[in-house]
């Protein structure tokens, strides 16, 4: 039996408004909303979001190592909803423009580094997955599970 992967990271998601939520994270906040009130990108555009910038991070750390500028560097990422259920994203293209030329082999090397980035290792291989419905508290008090549940 493999030993359980431990839980060191938390990111915590409160109720605003509407279908408006805050994801706060160390001291950090943003707000996430639906299309139509719009007041922060979908869970599902931050989504797509988390994997352009994950390739964008790792495509500036391969300039930066080879001597390159970052400047300019550039990720799109285009998404389409699969037609069939369960609803997700069926399909996404990804394209790094590093705003300069490359050689052949630089290309392919940059291709390779970005092709591995952990937002996409991740996909490739999902983690396990629970999802607990906390049992009721009495208002105002916030009980948090252990930081390292057993499973």
């Amino acid at each position: 039996m493999t030993a359980e992967t431990p839980l060191h990271q938390r990111v915590r998601v409160r109720h605003v408004q509407g279908d408006e939520y805050a994801v706060l994270l160390r001291a950090h906040e943003l707000h996430t909303d639906q299309p139509g009130s719009d007041r922060g990108m979908s869970p599902v555009e931050l989504f797509a979001a988390s994997l352009a910038t994950c390739v964008a991070h790792y495509a500036g750390g391969y300039l930066h190592r080879h001597g390159l500028p970052r400047e300019g560097l550039t990720v799109v990422a285009e998404y389409g909803m699969a037609a069939d259920r369960p609803a997700r994203i069926g399909r996404m293209r990804l394209t790094v423009d590093p705003a300069q030329d490359l050689t052949p082999r630089q290309r392919q090397a940059l291709h390779a580094v970005v092709d591995h980035c952990t937002v996409h290792n991740t996909l490739r291989q999902p983690p396990r997955i629970e999802i607990r419905v906390h049992e009721g508290q009495p208002e105002g008090v916030v009980t948090l599970p252990p930081a390292e549940p057993e499973w």
